[in-house]
């Protein structure tokens, strides 16, 4: 299913590619760096990345930011708030919370593919406060009460 997201670019990511999908059966589509110097991020270090887009989602999705596995694996550069959420009513920017959890600097040049960003729908909650709950195996157990740490 495609669903149509109204897109706008902003002046410092208009020579910037859209966001797209690598691969037919792609999840996320690859969002870039609209900086236009170079950020270095130090081990430990954590900055705003802009994209330059703002988007206007249809009722009822969201749009999850994501890191990417292979900056991740390679780097250490993940997202300090991931998954981020851009809701339908957000018409700024979409930014990136980057942070270097890696033991190497790491720089962010322009156009780096810098996080992944899936659609979502959202389902909305109606909490029904009762005075208790129906009985489990599990319980109250949690934080590895299920067979181990791991």
């Amino acid at each position: 299913m495609t669903v149509p997201i109204s897109v706008r670019r902003l002046p410092h990511g208009a020579d910037l590619p859209l966001p797209a999908y690598a691969t037919d059966g792609a999840a996320g589509m690859d969002l870039l760096a609209a900086v236009t110097d170079p950020v270095t991020l130090a081990p430990g270090a954590r900055v705003l990345i802009p994209t330059g887009l703002a988007v206007a989602l249809p009722p009822g999705y969201e749009l999850q930011i994501r890191p990417r596995s292979g900056l991740a694996l390679r780097h250490g550069i993940v997202l300090a708030n991931s998954p981020g959420t851009i809701d339908e009513d957000y018409r700024g920017e979409i930014q990136v919370i980057v942070m270097n959890a890696g033991d190497a600097a790491f720089t962010v040049t322009r156009g780096t593919r810098i996080a992944q960003a899936v659609l979502a729908p959202v389902s909305r909650a109606a909490w029904h406060e009762v005075s208790s709950l129906d009985t489990t195996a599990r319980g109250a157990g949690g934080f590895g009460s299920t067979g181990g740490l791991g």
